[in-house]
């Protein structure tokens, strides 16, 4: 089962213990990681990789190898979120990772023989920063991207953002007397001050002679990677023409009543609610199609089984996202170019369009997304059981996330809730001996260790996302956010106004100083005449 918290299930409890077992249908490359407190940046990630007999490009290497890319922070990532949403950061100015890692590491070394040639599984598990990669004087055939085989297409530099995947198939150069760099490059357009002491790049080698040196990179002069969204599916889907559900998601980021910065769908930002909503989901009966019951605040949208989905998503922020969605990937069937506003309806459809789980919306611009919405479904799923737990499994549990993949945006509010198929989801998945539990009694039980992750913490199990069991619609009592600042409040403002604030404690601070030291000094003159 998928496991963002306050989404599919509760946190797992300090001192537990859980195993993940899952059933999988559609190999490739992917990534575990976190999905609580922004965990994963302080090391809860790593790849994951379906291996597949039947790869259309089973024949054309000899060796498989995986990379990762990240950023790193000297500091944890407790503090910097403390530090990050906080009136003290106002414009909502992100962290800039210390340094950049190929493999959790600097100066990687990849042996590689001559002729040979190697399928690179590629996967940036950065919290923010997006990477270019390029293998100095070797060219990269793209055939895998996030789980979806690709027509082959040759890239001399791709571009990674946070979550992205990439097959690669690299040819070893047929002599063996000198080695390559290989280089990523932090993307420094999305940190809003670069350090001075920043080097944004890790190298890496292919390494054909222990012997021999490893070169310094060769510098280049810009940054020219492969466009994605021309990529063709290996299957050629073609595209969805006919929408049955469409709506926009508006992305921006303001500041609230506490003097934070947050990040906004159509101006509201994510807040957990205090049921899970997979538990809302199964519990409401005929009321789990009615939105209202999931709180506005998780953004939801209920998504009927097999209908076509269409998310057109506006950036109406400087700033470039990673958006990805949770159980499915997505024709990208238009993004557009930087600074071209919102979406008008004026664009020409590719006839296969790339499909992905994660894509990039350039600032101020938009994407178009379409999907089916088929899981529950014959997609893969995810759960987990306790250890000794054999209850039957939890498939297809049907609710997605869809949120931007820089980790400081999930902490500031930038996900919605897709809320598909519930009512046939009541019938697959059952909260067993109680109140609640599915009338159709094949439908599959959710572990009770699972439930126990809840009462142990006192979080409620059913109910709408206040926990209210009698009146679905009674959001009383609700997870909200801070109030909204009064109108006219700016960014801008708030940080003049912060700062005015802490000038005229620090400007009382001197003056009673010197108040105090006059009164000493007069003590110390009348102690002297007497």
């Amino acid at each position: 089962m998928d496991g963002p918290v306050g989404v599919s299930q509760c946190s797992i409890p300090i001192g537990g213990s859980f195993v993940y077992e899952f059933q999988i249908d559609q190999p490739g490359t992917y990534w575990y990681h976190s999905h609580d407190s922004g965990q994963y940046p302080d090391g809860l990630r790593g790849p994951l990789i379906i291996s597949d007999p039947d790869s259309p490009y089973k024949d054309q290497y000899d060796e498989e190898i995986v990379l990762t890319l990240s950023d790193w922070y000297h500091d944890q990532m407790p503090g910097l979120l403390s530090r990050f949403i906080s009136y003290a950061n106002p414009t909502g100015a992100e962290p800039v990772p210390d340094s950049a890692l190929m493999n959790e590491t600097q100066d990687l070394k990849i042996n590689v023989e001559p002729g040979k040639t190697y399928m690179f599984r590629i996967i940036n598990i950065a919290a923010f920063a997006a990477q270019y990669l390029w293998f100095e004087d070797h060219t990269m055939r793209i055939v895998e991207v996030d789980g979806i085989y690709t027509e082959e297409a040759e890239a001399d530099m791709i571009y990674l953002t946070a979550a992205q995947r990439y097959s690669v198939l690299v040819t070893a150069k047929n002599e063996s007397s000198t080695n390559f760099a290989i280089i990523g490059s932090m993307d420094q357009d999305l940190f809003d001050v670069v350090p001075e002491n920043l080097n944004p790049n890790v190298t890496g080698w292919l390494v054909y002679d222990k012997a021999a040196p490893l070169p310094t990179p060769a510098f280049i002069e810009s940054f020219e990677p492969f466009d994605d969204f021309t990529l063709v599916p290996y299957d050629r889907e073609p595209i969805f023409d006919t929408v049955d559900y469409s709506f926009n998601l508006d992305v921006k980021m303001d500041n609230l009543g506490d003097g934070a910065n947050y990040a906004f769908f159509n101006d509201l930002t994510y807040v957990r609610p205090k049921v899970p909503t997979l538990y809302s989901a199964l519990t409401s009966g005929n009321m789990a199609t009615d939105a209202a019951i999931y709180g506005e605040n998780t953004i939801p949208f209920i998504l009927e089984k097999n209908k076509v989905v269409e998310i057109v998503l506006n950036n109406m922020d400087p700033g470039k996202h990673p958006f990805h969605l949770h159980g499915h990937a997505f024709q990208t069937v238009v993004r557009s170019a930087e600074e071209t506003g919102v979406y008008v309806n004026n664009e020409t459809f590719p006839e296969f369009p790339m499909r992905r789980d994660t894509v990039m919306v350039r600032p101020n611009g938009n994407v178009v997304l379409r999907f089916r919405a088929d899981n529950p479904g014959t997609f893969p799923f995810f759960h987990y059981r306790a250890l000794n737990d054999r209850s039957p499994d939890t498939r297809n549990q049907g609710i997605w996330l869809f949120h931007c993949h820089i980790e400081w945006h999930v902490a500031s509010g930038l996900m919605a809730t897709m809320v598909e198929a519930p009512l046939e989801l009541q019938q697959q998945l059952s909260l067993a001996q109680s109140p609640y539990a599915s009338a159709n009694a094949s439908a599959l039980a959710i572990p009770t260790s699972h439930i126990q992750a809840c009462t142990k913490q006192n979080i409620p199990i059913a109910g709408n996302a206040a926990g209210n069991t009698e009146d679905l619609l009674n959001l009383e009592g609700e997870n909200v956010p801070p109030a909204r600042l009064p109108a006219g409040f700016e960014a801008k403002g708030i940080a003049a106004l912060v700062f005015s604030v802490v000038a005229a404690f620090a400007g009382m601070a001197v003056i009673g100083w010197y108040g105090m030291l006059e009164v000493q000094q007069g003590k110390k003159v009348g102690a002297g005449n007497d």
